[in-house]
This record gives structure tokens, sequence and C-alpha cells, in this order.
């Protein structure tokens, strides 16, 4: 049986973002249920907003391309989505526009995302915990042929839910992020024996 591979990530660009922290709480639990996962920041990728104009002129942007490989490397995602406005945030819509775009005539429409299995989840500071932005991000990936878990998580007053060093002070809430994250694993385990 193959080692699956997780990619997990924050949809936030922010230094001190709660949905990174969040993100890698459930990347430890993947690890620990066997899957080898791979935390990165958005912010690493910078990117312009999608633009086929550009696309067309300069062709795929180098971080776009790399953010797209790695999506390309992985069976698995763990996204930690902030609510802005109830929506996700313009900057995972960004780079999944990128990532979903074909390179060469040959590619298959949507390789980077079609097959994929994933949780959400989202951390706010309101009292819904960012849950009204995991609505429209759960039709967006299923639309895009990604299979979503139907658990999910959101953490309300995220000012007060995250200790100094990232870790969830409540440990409940800690748990249920990690036995999120174990459940891809164990999902993506199944799917390739």
């Amino acid at each position: 049986m193959n080692t699956p591979r997780i990619l997990a990530f924050g949809g936030s660009l922010r230094r001190d973002s709660f949905n990174q922290k969040l993100a890698a709480i459930a990347a430890k639990g993947a690890c620990e249920a066997g899957a080898e996962v791979t935390l990165i920041e958005l912010r690493d990728f910078p990117m312009p907003l999608f633009d086929q104009d550009l696309e067309a002129e300069t062709g795929m942007p180098e971080q776009a391309k790399r953010l797209k490989e790695l999506f390309l490397s992985h069976q698995g995602l763990i996204i930690a989505s902030p609510e802005y406005n109830s929506g996700y945030s313009a900057a995972l819509k960004n780079a999944i526009d990128w990532v979903s775009r074909t390179e060469t005539p040959d590619e298959p429409a949507l390789a980077a995302l079609t097959g994929k299995s994933a949780v959400i989840m989202a951390a706010s500071p309101g009292g819904l915990g960012g849950l009204r932005g995991l609505v429209p991000l759960r039709m967006l990936l299923g639309n895009l042929g990604i299979t979503l878990l139907p658990d999910q998580i959101a953490i309300p007053s995220a000012f007060n839910a995250f200790g100094p060093d990232g870790h969830l002070v409540d440990p409940k809430q800690a748990a249920a992020v990690k036995d999120l994250g174990a459940k891809l694993a164990e999902q993506l385990k199944k799917a390739s024996s």
C-alpha cells in the first residue's frame, strides 16, 4: 500500500493566520495516521490575480506552476479557510483558479484537482467560526471533481481559541481537528489498497 500524500494549507495570507495554525493541527493528525503531509503557506506562492490575457501573454506564473506541481503530487488536501464576508478568501480562490489551468494541449482539464480527496475547516473570530464560508467552498471544490469528506470543523472565537504556540486551547477541539486529518489519511489509504 502506498503512503498517501496530503497537501495542507490555510487560505489566508496573514502572517499569524488562525487557519494556517488549524491546517497544521490537522496535518499532525494525518501524519500520525500514516500519511506524508506537506504543510505550505499560500503567502509563499505570490501570484497575480488570475487574468487570461496575462496567461496568454506570459504563460502560467512561476509561483503558480510551483503550487500546481504540489497539487499534482499529492492525493489529498487539508484546507483551512478563513471566512471573508460569508465566503472564502480571494487568495484561496486565486490559487485554485491558477492551479486549475492547463499548460499543454494534451493535459487533461483540472488535472491538478480532479480525483483528489479533501477535508475543509475554518477558524474565525466570529461566533460561527467561519462556517458560512465553508458552504460555498464545499460547492466549489466538489464542482472541480474533488471528493470532500462529510465532516468539517469550524472554530469560533479564534482570538481566544489558540495558545501562543499555535495549539488549540480546548483539548476536545484539538482532538477533533487532528481526527479530521486522520480521517482523510485513512480514506486515502483505503482508496489506494
